[in-house]
């Protein structure tokens, strides 16, 4: 038994499957379009690229890397200015953040341990507690700062070049100790 469409099926059918596709695609480009604090902080960002950080299978956070072009390299380019979004996945101390993040920063060899003393400390007041789904976003400002954004509201920011380098070095450094991670958010294969 063969089954035949009429012209009036065809005539609902064919809107209904275009509104279908014209949804699918605007929910996928909004699932790429940057959140307002990262689109006043980067005019025309692009997501570059995104992963997951896990600590001995624990998923700590999500993150995401956000660029003008989408094609931002930090081997070549120190002039472009940057968002990384970690979204956490468990309740963090904003104590215990800052105390990995410092660790990450000795691993990779920079700042003096006294400049790192003070980078800890600074970081200490201003980072909060986080809980599963709390988004904490850092802007890099060549030559300049390090700015946070808490849920889309802002934090402060530390006005240290040297800081905001060694900062976002934790995870694009090509010697950072999450490579798989780094690859991911850069978009590649292992730049």
């Amino acid at each position: 038994m063969k089954t035949f469409l009429s012209i009036k099926h065809l005539q609902v059918t064919i809107p209904l499957l275009l509104l279908q596709s014209s949804m699918v695609t605007c929910l996928a480009q909004a699932s790429t379009m940057a959140p307002a604090h990262i689109s006043e902080e980067i005019p025309q960002a692009q997501l570059q690229g995104s992963g997951s950080y896990r600590w001995f299978g624990l998923h700590i956070y999500d993150a995401a890397l956000w660029s003008t072009s989408g094609a931002y390299q930090p081997d070549r380019d120190k002039t472009t200015r940057i968002a990384l979004d970690l979204t956490y996945a468990r309740t963090l101390y904003g104590n215990k953040i800052a105390s990995a993040s410092i660790e990450e920063i000795e691993k990779l060899q920079l700042g003096t341990a006294e400049k790192r003393e003070r980078w800890l400390a600074q970081m200490k007041t201003l980072f909060p507690d986080v809980r599963q789904g709390t988004h904490i976003t850092g802007i890099y400002v060549p030559n300049e700062a390090a700015r946070f954004y808490l849920n889309g509201k802002l934090l402060g920011e530390i006005r240290d070049a040297e800081f905001a380098n060694a900062f976002f070095a934790i995870w694009l450094d090509k010697k950072t100790s999450a490579q798989n991670l780094r690859n991911k958010l850069l978009g590649s294969t292992g730049n």
